[in-house]
């Protein structure tokens, strides 16, 4: 059920209407945009949208889909019901072009898989246009609309007979010319040319007394006229006869045809809606496509999950202007069923509320909708709106009465499956009466199980929504140091008015604001100033959050690399000690070897004194050679530390008490210090720290020269080289991930508010790999297709907090 009747007109559903109509190419496909209706069936608007993705995806693949020729012959096929009836060949050319197109888009079904599309593959299945009728058409009629020479034996006859006198008649005159050309009864420039069907030739009206023949016309002036000779006026006459063959022929020749036709015109009448269906969805795709509009999972229950929602009219009017639309999130489900959003004047409250309601209609009339792909589209029964002026001077209605007739049917008919919309609730009577009427149809709306958004002033609907379990508060947010709205959806806290604010701004008188502060009373002012205050911090927090993020990554980033770092060198110990060892052992299976060669010698000889000592003076010189243990280099003498005396201070160097490492001050804060010790920072409380001496710094760093200047950021460089455009495509999924973490941060850094990752379309998997990566920012706020013409799937556009 929808309220009230309308509805359409109050969404701006209607111009969506138009925009479908201008889009379709025939009068068939603009019946089905007429037809268009709310469907309280879900099985249907699963299919209705279905149909419309599919077609969209027919379009973005760039496949030979026919994109022309969707003509309405279903005239033409009345007509044609009737007996003896014939249709001219103008129209024949029409069926031949339209059953083209038709059968080019059975072909492109037939031709695909059956998992492809689904939903229209099935339906054309189900299309059928009869082959003897396109090839009976085909053999009559040619490109160009005429019917051919071979149409028939008789017609092929008469038109072989029709030329050979319309060659001779020309012979005839074309000598006769000549003649009257060299007497020079006319000019040389003059031509044969045709009068009443026949030809004939000019002659100067002075000279028409020298030619026998027919006069047929003469010129405006009088000065020349048209003479069909003598000697051609029987030839003309046979032709004449002759067309009238040609004529009468092609008539039987048209009539047979259309015979041929009758007995499948309700198989053509069924063609004919597939090919308006058709138009009529492409259409459809054509809208989504200019909107960025996608099929979102859709559920049967009500509920509402939409992420980056855009007002489908305000984003096709901000296309054309260059402009983008400010994204709306919002989430219904059964603990917060009904949203109370609140805020200042020209906020864009009227516009969240109307965002919801034409996406919803949208969508349950077989429409995509222009919302992020992780979004969830519910399912609504019923749809009631309360938006506008319905004062009524007719029915004696006022601005109020209007409202409260409206309120009358929604607490009468919504139930579980129903989705209202209220703007400026409670407004037009006497604030008190009508806060404290609002409040009561509110709390009923609630125990109603429906589900609902409300704009509202009123700070007791604020309360009861604060308290109340069903309901939840949502601001539109406002730049409380510049006063001016920002067109953003919060959810969760209710939002200020910023009236004196907005006042003062505009340049009303500071007593005139301060006085009528005093008349609010201390605690509205204290409510109204605790929003502002809250909605600044909340903006200087948000802030903070993405400094700690950057500053998380990093430090991420370095912990990964010391872990490197570390690993490398527990490798290199281990494999040092273990070619140590390698060594160690052959060093002493050769010593042992020469040992015991050593005992054997001196056995064998029986222990000769000088026989023994040249063999114990062979050891102890291989000994000295091989057990030699190689010189090390001297380190350099340690350097004595010593306390230097005086206060520390930015850019001192010192030394930690109780150990030999020094480092350089590089900021103070209290009792904190922020030192660096070689290439590393760190944090070290003040009472631990010693100042050592500018030449006891460079000696234990092995320093001779001053340190070199710290490199900074060259961000004018960074801006330059800077493309707000990265290219993936090839890489590997790790090696993506790195190059879209750097770039992100260089965006970061710039102040880039919107930038474009371009991935390719393929299966999907680097997409998704990156998708997924990037919702792990802070300052992401959400991710969308590019237009279908930069791309569309291939590349995602990252739009900043």
């Amino acid at each position: 059920m929808l309220y009230p009747p309308n509805l359409e007109h109050k969404l701006g559903f209607d111009r969506l209407r138009e925009w479908l109509k201008e889009a379709c190419i025939s009068p068939l496909g603009r019946a089905f945009v007429d037809k268009i209706r709310f469907s309280d069936n879900f099985g249907l608007v699963e299919k209705l949208v279905g149909q419309t993705a599919e077609m969209q995806q027919i379009m973005q693949s760039g496949g030979d889909f026919p994109t022309q020729n969707y003509l309405d012959a279903t005239p033409y096929l009345r007509r044609a019901a009737v007996e003896g009836t014939m249709l001219i060949q103008e129209e024949f050319f029409d069926l031949k072009t339209s059953l083209n197109t038709i059968s080019g888009c059975l072909r492109f079904f037939a031709n695909q898989s059956p998992e492809s599309f689904p939903l229209l593959g099935e339906y054309a299945a189900t299309i059928r246009v009869e082959r003897s009728v396109t090839d009976a058409i085909e053999r009559i009629i040619d490109e160009r609309g005429l019917i051919r020479d071979n149409a028939s034996p008789e017609l092929a006859q008469i038109r072989r007979r029709l030329i050979s006198e319309q060659i001779a008649v020309r012979k005839k005159l074309d000598g006769m010319l000549r003649t009257a050309k060299s007497s020079g009864w006319v000019a040389d420039d003059v031509s044969l040319t045709i009068r009443n069907g026949r030809l004939v030739i000019p002659i100067a009206a002075e000279h028409k007394r020298k030619f026998r023949g027919f006069i047929h016309d003469e010129s405006s002036t009088g000065q020349t006229v048209f003479i069909e000779p003598t000697e051609v006026l029987e030839t003309n006459n046979a032709i004449r006869e002759l067309e009238y063959e040609e004529r009468r022929e092609i008539n039987r020749i048209l009539i047979r045809l259309t015979d041929q036709l009758r007995p499948f015109l309700p198989e053509l009448h069924k063609a004919y809606q597939f090919l308006g269906l058709m138009d009529f969805l492409r259409a459809k795709a054509k809208l989504a496509s200019q909107m960025n509009a996608i099929a979102p999972k859709f559920e049967n229950k009500t509920m509402v999950d939409w992420r980056a929602a855009r007002h489908p009219l305000l984003h096709l009017a901000f296309q054309k202007q260059g402009k983008s639309v400010v994204p709306l999130g919002l989430e219904l489900s059964a603990k917060q069923r009904i949203l109370i959003i609140s805020g200042p004047n020209a906020g864009g409250k009227s516009v969240s509320l109307k965002t919801v309601g034409l996406i919803q209609y949208m969508y349950q009339c077989g429409l995509l909708v222009p919302m992020r792909e992780d979004s969830t589209i519910g399912f609504f029964q019923n749809i009631f709106i309360d938006i506008g002026d319905e004062q009524s001077l007719e029915n004696d209605l006022s601005t109020y009465s209007s409202h409260l007739t409206n309120m009358r049917h929604f607490l009468a008919m919504a139930n579980k499956r129903t989705l209202f919309l209220i703007d400026e609730f409670g407004t037009g009577t006497e604030p008190g009466l009508g806060g404290a009427i609002a409040e009561a149809i509110l709390e009923n709306l609630t125990r109603s199980g429906a589900y609902g958004v409300i704009n509202t002033h009123y700070t007791n609907l604020k309360v009861l929504a604060d308290k109340t379990e069903g309901l939840i508060n949502g601001a539109m947010r406002f730049d409380g140091e510049h006063l001016e709205p920002l067109y953003q959806l919060e959810i969760g806290k209710p939002g200020s008015s910023f009236a004196f604010e907005i006042a003062s701004k505009i340049g009303l008188p500071r007593d005139v604001v301060e006085q009528a502060k005093q008349k609010l009373g201390t605690q509205q002012v204290n409510f109204e100033k605790l929003l502002k205050e809250l909605d600044i911090e909340r903006r200087v927090f948000a802030e903070k959050n993405m400094e700690l993020g950057i500053k998380e990554r990093k430090l991420a980033q370095q912990l990964v690399e010391y872990t490197a770092q570390k690993t490398t060198l527990d490798n290199n110990e281990k494999r040092i000690l273990n070619e140590a060892k390698q060594k160690a052992k052959l060093l002493l299976s050769d010593t042992n070897q020469r040992i015991e060669n050593t005992i054997r010698e001196i056995k064998e000889n029986k222990a000769e004194r000088e026989t023994t000592k040249q063999v114990r003076a062979d050891l102890e010189r291989f000994t000295k050679k091989e057990l030699k243990p190689e010189p090390i280099a001297d380190l350099p003498s340690k350097v004595k530390i010593e306390a230097e005396s005086g206060a520390i201070e930015v850019g001192s160097f010192v030394k930690i008490k109780g150990q030999t490492a020094v480092a350089e001050v590089l900021v103070m804060k209290g009792k904190d210090v922020e030192v660096r010790i070689g290439e590393l920072k760190s944090n070290i409380k003040l009472n631990r720290l010693e100042k050592v001496s500018n030449k006891t710094y460079r000696e234990i760093m092995g320093e001779t020269n001053s340190r070199p200047a710290m490199k900074g950021v060259d961000l004018n460089e960074r801006q330059q080289n800077f493309s707000f455009n990265l290219d993936i495509r090839g890489k590997r999924g790790e090696e993506a991930q790195g190059v879209v973490d750097q770039f992100f941060d260089n965006a970061v850094m710039l102040g880039y508010d919107e930038i474009r990752i371009v991935h390719g379309k393929g299966d999907g998997i680097l997409r998704t790999l990156v998708r997924n990566h990037l919702r792990g920012y802070k300052q992401v706020a959400f991710m969308q297709d590019e237009h279908a013409d930069r791309g569309g799937a291939g590349v995602t556009v990252v739009k900043m907090r």
